[in-house]
């Protein structure tokens, strides 16, 4: 079955590549995609193109269009959502607007023809028929399994949050005018076909979306069509449109999408406190006191301009040449909201411990790694006496899949807080094969033990 990955550079393409032979469940049928690691997964969805080709080459950079001819695969494909899933999705109380969109692009323009309330399946599906209006799923990883288990290993790859959503579009109609996300996006065709434009120039690591008329952004630099089984990636900040071509069945596809607010910026921005909190403790000059009427001055002093550019330098000094982990709301936020580990069954393992407990004799091994953070932050706990730094162990093992990328307000952390001291023998575990309690860098039996115990009840390691 030849496949054509092309880039969408001007006069490059990659030839055709063989495809790599893909792990097939015991149960289930063939999966299509390898789920053995984070890494098997992501370079099977990309596949022929090879990870190292994709981020040297497309990544932040190019669109990519990797079309592939083998019907296993479209079918596959078409499992993972189809327009007849929605009947039994709208039975379970779906709503307008924060779980289904109702639009059609009309003269260039978004035209939303959502109703109130919940969605009845006959109501959309007389809009979808009559109207030609396009459905937009929100998040469809929340009820369907596949999706789950993709996002999930995505996630782990990225460590990002991944988010989705399905469209489905009428012959002959379009959804939404030319716009751009300030996302990278990885494009699965479903059902049908759907025609696409790209345009250039691109908004580069764009932060907004909005294109108001296609007049404003000229002609399509790349027009294509995908059909069942095909993929495309295009940065964040790339113009885009598509439509269903008319005397089509209808057109499904979903796009999973990362890095949303997970720049070196955003990054910058969230570790700049904590470095000036342990700079403080250390340094009395960044204790000492503004000059007066500073903050009422309409601009900045020369003298305080040069004063801030000097505490710059001393923080970018510290910071270099360590490998402390840094104060990092981005780590916490990240592991309070991404999917939970994908299971089968009723998740019981992830909720309570199970196997032998551990003791000072007992050699154990870490758990979940890639749904677990470890950062250091000051204790916030309201008083007013100097905080001290601790340890902070976040996890995402009792996260509900439900909630996913859904803006939840009520949005639980779980996991642990230790004195700053034990952080070198949590590194231990975390960077560790298998190791032996009493060997963990801490004082006493007593504080390995205690440590040991602490991570095997939140099922965060397992006794070998």
């Amino acid at each position: 079955m030849p496949k054509k990955a092309k880039s969408m550079g001007p006069g490059k393409e990659e030839g055709p590549v063989p495809r790599k032979q893909l792990k097939v469940e015991a149960a289930g049928g063939p999966s299509f995609l390898n789920f053995d690691s984070p890494s098997d997964l992501f370079e099977s969805l990309i596949s022929p193109i090879k990870t190292e080709t994709f981020f040297k080459e497309f990544w932040e950079q190019k669109p990519l269009l990797v079309q592939r001819d083998d019907p296993a695969l479209a079918a596959y494909y078409q499992s993972l959502f189809k327009l007849s899933d929605l009947k039994s999705l709208c039975s379970r109380g779906m709503y307008y607007g924060r779980d289904i969109n109702v639009c059609r692009c009309v003269n260039g323009k978004k035209k939303v023809l959502n109703k109130d309330g919940k969605v009845h399946f006959l109501q959309l599906r007389k809009d979808f028929d009559q109207k030609r209006a396009t459905i937009q799923f929100h998040q469809p990883q929340r009820f369907k399994d596949d999706l789950w288990r993709i996002q999930e290993k995505l996630e782990c790859y990225f460590g990002s949050l991944v988010g989705s959503n399905v469209y489905i579009t009428p012959a002959g109609s379009q959804g939404l005018p030319p716009h751009y996300d300030d996302v990278e996006v990885f494009i699965l065709q479903l059902e049908g076909e759907k025609h696409w434009r790209l345009y250039h120039p691109t908004v580069p690591l764009a932060r907004d979306y909005s294109v108001e008329a296609e007049d404003r952004i000229g002609r399509p630099a790349h027009e294509f069509t995908l059909k069942p089984g095909d993929l495309l990636y295009f940065p964040r900040g790339t113009i885009h449109q598509a439509d269903t071509p008319p005397g089509l069945a209808h057109s499904t596809h979903v796009t999973i999408s990362t890095y949303q607010n997970n720049s070196w910026g955003d990054f910058l921005l969230d570790t700049i406190s904590g470095l000036v909190f342990d700079a403080a403790k250390e340094d009395l000059a960044f204790r000492a006191g503004i000059p007066r009427q500073l903050l009422l001055q309409v601009g900045t002093t020369t003298a305080a301009v040069r004063r801030l550019s000097g505490f710059l330098r001393t923080l970018a000094d510290r910071l270099e040449g360590t490998n402390k982990l840094l104060s990092s709301d981005m780590k916490k936020d990240f592991v309070m909201n991404r999917l939970p580990p994908y299971y089968v069954g009723d998740g019981a393992e992830l909720a309570t411990p199970g196997g032998q407990l551990p003791g000072l004799d007992s050699v154990v091994k870490l758990q979940f790694k890639d749904h677990t953070v470890l950062t250091v932050k000051p204790e916030q706990d309201g008083s007013d006496e100097a905080q001290e730094n601790m340890v902070f162990v976040y996890h995402s093992l009792k996260n509900r899949r439900e909630t996913h990328m859904m803006g939840s307000e009520e949005t639980e952390s779980h996991g642990l807080r230790f004195p700053l001291s034990h952080v070198d023998a949590l590194k231990q575990i975390w960077n560790s094969s298998p190791v032996s309690v009493k060997d963990l860098k801490l004082p006493t039996d007593e504080q390995k033990e205690a440590l040991a115990l602490a991570l095997w009840t939140e099922c965060l390691i397992q006794v070998v």
